[in-house]
């Protein structure tokens, strides 16, 4: 991507201005981000998406008992008649499931993958909204079909309304307010307090979100992953290079029940011995960030005949480092040209046939078995 050239999608910024002075630091609307705006999935089609099972959806009410959420999936049914006032469906992940989302997706990967999430789609009828809240991540709030007001305000006061089924501030004050029309844009920084209404009902609005992973919950998944993997290399050893606990000085002992301080230290040793390894929280994190979700799965794929060119599937993460490649949650070591072939492909989602020609054997029995696996499709 040219991070350097002047971008409608971005105000007339380029991508490096943009990060230098809005991301994370201030909000910024863009009038006409992508001019004559078509949503690239319609009403009918998104309400289908929502009955499905493998597809995050729920259904947001706000009347006069107050607010009320469902989770799908959700029989055509089971929603409200779009004429209906102040409800708003929500569907996550659009991009996994639609070609044309998934594509205007790729729009912002001047971003890296490793922080880019997916594109959620908001319908909402006549003063449809979720309530005012704030996200811990950054998102671009893209205007699909209709209107909406946004209010927004950098609030101190992040206080929740109790009993309530949703996020919702319990003080908000909005410093600003803009109506967005199709193709118009918001970016947010995280902790931004927003509320989107929607005016007029038929509104559609894109959420291009970006994961802002806890070092808490992080941390954790690290480290079940790094201890996964060092015990299978443990278990992988050799026979007969195993070092075992020896104890020649052990006296006789009056309290047998006692742990003996030599042996904790044996543990020790053995522990930050297998952690030492200095690519392990790097081979984790790359794992942990190209992980499936939980709902995605793929289906198994045909060798074709001849290799034309090759392409990501849509639902695949691929990330690299300097020494590896991480897709779909698995890690290989990569180096010289293979490396540089497979970093285009993260990079570029696809391959072509001059690329394809200069593969090793080795590169290309792993895409062969992408293939195969539904990770990359062959044309």
């Amino acid at each position: 991507m040219e991070i350097q050239r002047p971008q409608a999608l971005l105000g007339g910024l380029s991508a490096s201005q943009f990060m230098r002075r809005h991301w994370q630091k201030k909000p910024l609307l863009v009038r006409q981000a992508i001019p004559g705006m078509v949503p690239s999935i319609g009403r009918e089609e998104l309400f289908s998406l929502a009955a499905r099972e493998e597809v995050e959806s729920r259904l947001i009410r706000h009347g006069k008992s107050g607010w009320a959420l469902k989770h799908g999936p959700f029989a055509r049914r089971a929603l409200p008649s779009p004429k209906q006032a102040a409800w708003t469906l929500l569907v996550q992940g659009v991009d996994l499931h639609h070609p044309g989302v998934h594509a205007l997706l790729q729009q912002f990967r001047f971003v890296p993958d490793a922080r880019l999430d997916d594109l959620m789609i908001s319908y909402a009828s006549d003063t449809g909204g979720v309530g005012p809240h704030f996200d811990s991540y950054d998102v671009f709030l893209l205007q699909a079909h209709g209107r909406r007001r946004w209010s927004i305000g950098k609030q101190r006061d992040l206080g929740l309304q109790p009993d309530v089924p949703l996020k919702i501030l319990a003080r908000f004050e909005p410093e600003q307010s803009f109506v967005l029309e199709p193709g118009d844009m918001l970016y947010l920084p995280p902790r931004y307090a927003h509320d989107g209404v929607a005016e007029g009902g038929d509104c559609m609005t894109y959420s291009i979100g970006l994961r802002a992973p806890a070092a808490a919950p992080l941390g954790a998944d690290l480290l079940a992953r790094i201890a996964e993997a060092q015990a299978e290399r443990l278990q992988d050893a050799p026979a007969g290079s195993a070092v075992h606990y020896k104890d020649p000085s052990q006296p006789a002992v009056p309290a047998p029940a006692e742990m003996p301080s030599a042996l904790q230290d044996f543990a020790r040793k053995a522990v930050l011995a297998a952690l030492r390894d200095p690519d392990a929280i790097d081979r984790a994190l790359g794992e942990s960030m190209t992980e499936p979700k939980p709902t995605v799965w793929f289906e198994q794929g045909e060798l074709p005949a001849t290799w034309g060119s090759v392409s990501l599937d849509r639902r695949t993460r691929m990330l690299y480092d300097a020494r590896h490649l991480y897709i779909n949650g698995e890690s290989f070591r990569a180096s010289g040209r293979d490396a540089r072939l497979m970093r285009r492909l993260a990079d570029q989602r696809a391959l072509g046939p001059r690329d394809l020609a200069a593969a090793s054997e080795d590169a290309r029995a792993l895409l062969e078995d992408w293939c195969e696996a539904g990770w990359l499709h062959a044309e």
